[in-house]
């Protein structure tokens, strides 16, 4: 559905805001650089007034996040975990993640095989938060946030194995509220986790009405 104004700064739209998919001409395409992780691509793209544009930007295959709830005395507290981040020579508190990378995985599936991973969680109950494009003048990533609740412990046995970054991980339940506070006084700066905790918020505002289904439409 197209948003109408009437061309002035500020117009109400007259239709429903809803990001939905359009496809322009591609003139040429060429994969500059190729890594185990995301490509770079350069495209020549052509819009509706003949203009022709040339754009570089990163091939990713997109990702997942698990904001994990408990309400243990009936105020919700959500699962953060910490983690270096070298790009931006960091330790970073998020929330559990990962990339789609695993061919024929469904989202969901990956989700929760990342939970149990990284988080030595499983959940009984899933919906759909809140979905995102990290960066999209620079990117296709495309992310899925999901809402995970009655969670229970991963056996001992059964845990995941963590190397690298990963093994230096901690993880602790932070208070929702607690969570939120962080992210608005700057504290908390890894987008799935700033993204999810505040739409976590929102949800839980609204008594989890209108959560979308893990079955609910994705632009990717």
């Amino acid at each position: 559905m197209s948003v109408r104004g009437d061309g002035t700064a500020g117009t109400r739209c007259r239709a429903q805001v809803t990001d939905a998919k359009l496809e322009r001409e591609v003139l040429t395409s060429e994969r500059l650089y190729q890594s185990a992780i995301f490509d770079l691509v350069r495209e020549e793209v052509r819009l509706d007034d003949d203009v022709v544009i040339r754009r570089d930007f990163v091939d990713h295959p997109g990702a997942v996040a698990i904001v994990a709830l408990r309400e243990p005395s009936g105020a919700p507290e959500v699962l953060l975990i910490r983690q270096y981040r070298h790009p931006v020579r960091a330790a970073l508190w998020e929330v559990p993640a990962g990339l789609l990378d695993v061919a024929g995985e469904a989202p969901l599936a990956a989700a929760q095989r990342e939970l149990a991973e990284e988080a030595d969680l499983t959940a009984s109950r899933w919906d759909v938060l809140t979905d995102y494009f990290t960066s999209p003048g620079a990117s296709n990533e495309s992310l899925r946030i999901y809402l995970a609740r009655e969670v229970a412990e991963v056996p001992e046995p059964e845990r995941h194995t963590r190397v690298e970054e990963e093994a230096e991980m901690i993880s602790c339940w932070v208070p929702l509220d607690e969570a939120v506070a962080a992210v608005h006084a700057g504290r908390i700066h890894n987008p799935s986790a700033v993204i999810g905790i505040l739409a976590a918020a929102s949800a839980r505002s609204k008594k989890w009405a209108g959560l979308r289904s893990v079955e609910a439409t994705w632009l990717q």
